[in-house]
């Protein structure tokens, strides 16, 4: 027991947090522990006359799909936090969490013409077009282990499949998150290329009582100069570069070693 949770320790706070939510509401509801009517948003349960049922803020965000598409939801969700908070994010996890709860609220607010109750969607894909877009040029991602494509493709592969799969409600519900990730990658990373910060940046920094509370120092907020470098996502290593023309040689290319395609 000790040595699992000594590995659990291990995972990054944040990752750590929005994953143990995702198996705790999800498997809740899935085992009917809870009835999924307690973890949907419904504006007058939080902020009404009716209740004060704050919870929901949290759980709405961490009700995911069932059956096998579940165990796929984790594995992404996982996967993508812990790019982005060793890469990106590495020792600013007081950004990050910062970051992530003002995403948050953005997607309720972009949600509320929807009348959405459920925010899983939108957040993974805000999650996923924030890592496609700081990953390296170049870089590469499998789509569920079938298919490679550019990575910066691949939020709008998880919009067709939630299309495919639940028709124009679906996707239309997770749109706010691909709008959100959007925003969130240019006011605080920036858009245009070389770009060391974006015009949110300074706004983008935790308050110093977070970044105490993770164990950070005050001045160790976001530097998006220095987390543009880094890159999320999974990304292939390229060659390296051939020597000059005019060199004399017999060795040809010398390739480097690469990283294994569909791991993601």
């Amino acid at each position: 027991m000790d040595a699992f949770v000594a590995e659990i320790k291990k995972i990054p706070p944040v990752t750590r947090f929005l994953s143990i939510s995702l198996i705790s509401v999800t498997g809740s509801v899935l085992m009917h522990l809870v009835n999924p009517y307690k973890v949907l948003y419904h504006h007058s349960l939080v902020f009404g006359a009716r209740g004060f049922e704050v919870w929901r803020l949290w759980s709405s965000f961490f009700l995911g799909s069932g059956g096998l598409s579940f165990i796929f939801e984790i594995i992404m969700l996982y996967r993508t936090g812990n790019e982005l908070e060793s890469g990106p994010f590495l020792r600013k996890s007081s950004d990050f969490a910062f970051q992530l709860t003002v995403a948050c609220g953005a997607i309720i607010a972009t949600s509320f013409p929807l009348s959405s109750t459920v925010f899983f969607r939108p957040l993974l894909l805000c999650l996923v077009y924030l890592s496609s877009q700081l990953a390296p040029p170049g870089a590469q991602t499998s789509l569920y282990g079938l298919i490679t494509i550019p990575v910066k493709y691949f939020p709008f592969a998880l919009l067709g499949m939630d299309l495919l799969n639940g028709g124009p409600g679906a996707a239309a519900t997770a749109l706010p998150g691909a709008v959100v990730g959007h925003l969130w990658w240019w006011g605080v990373f920036g858009s245009e290329p070389g770009a060391r910060a974006g015009p949110m940046a300074e706004y983008g920094r935790a308050p110093r009582w977070l970044a105490r509370w993770f164990g950070e120092s005050s001045g160790s907020g976001s530097n998006a100069g220095s987390m543009r470098g880094t890159g999320g996502g999974v990304h292939v290593v390229p060659p390296r570069p051939r020597a000059e023309e005019n060199a004399q040689t017999t060795h040809g290319y010398r390739w480097g070693s690469g990283q294994r395609l569909g791991n993601n």
